[in-house]
């Protein structure tokens, strides 16, 4: 039953009463799909990759379910709970607050795709830049002003190196 309980509930209220009070929910970081085939490669090393970044911005780790799903499924998602009528990469629900590091980042791999193409980038990276985005905005990063989004996009960058920097180690 407790895994049942970590994986991904659009049945939350937005008020993240996501885990019953009898129920512990599980640590670390799991990876699901919805709507589409698709296996994340390197899982370990990317779990240990967003594990660091959330230690260097001096936040703890407790639970991150990422959902990769398709245009559709996110789309619905935007429209249910955000009412945004548009496509996007990625969603990102805050479960805990700070310091604690909890939440639902949901993943559309066809747009990651086309933004790879659109960056002249490869599907890894960019997956990993947005791998890497929805955990800095549960770090308390935002993106909606120029200043906000220059930051982001700084810290993306030190996330990517820091991902580069741990291949070299192998």
């Amino acid at each position: 039953m407790k895994a049942e309980q970590s994986k991904c509930s659009l049945n939350c209220n937005m008020e993240f009463d996501f885990f019953p009070n009898e129920l512990e929910p599980e640590t670390g970081i799991f990876f699901y799909t919805e709507n589409l085939t698709f296996e994340l490669n390197n899982t370990l090393k990317i779990k240990d990759w967003l594990s660091k970044i959330i230690e260097q911005e001096g936040q703890t780790l407790s639970l991150l379910n990422f959902i990769f799903c398709d245009d559709e499924f996110l789309h619905q998602i935007n429209v249910n709970y955000l009412n945004h009528d548009t496509l996007t990469d990625i969603i990102t629900f805050p479960l805990a607050e700070l310091p604690k590091i909890a939440g639902e980042i949901y993943i559309s791999i066809p747009r990651v795709q086309e933004n790879a193409v659109t960056f002249d980038t490869t599907f890894e990276n960019e997956l990993h830049r947005v791998l890497a985005h929805g955990v800095l905005h549960l770090c308390g990063y935002l993106d909606k002003s120029d200043e906000e989004a220059q930051l982001m996009r700084r810290k993306e960058e030190a996330a990517l190196q820091l991902f580069s920097d741990s291949e070299m180690n192998i």
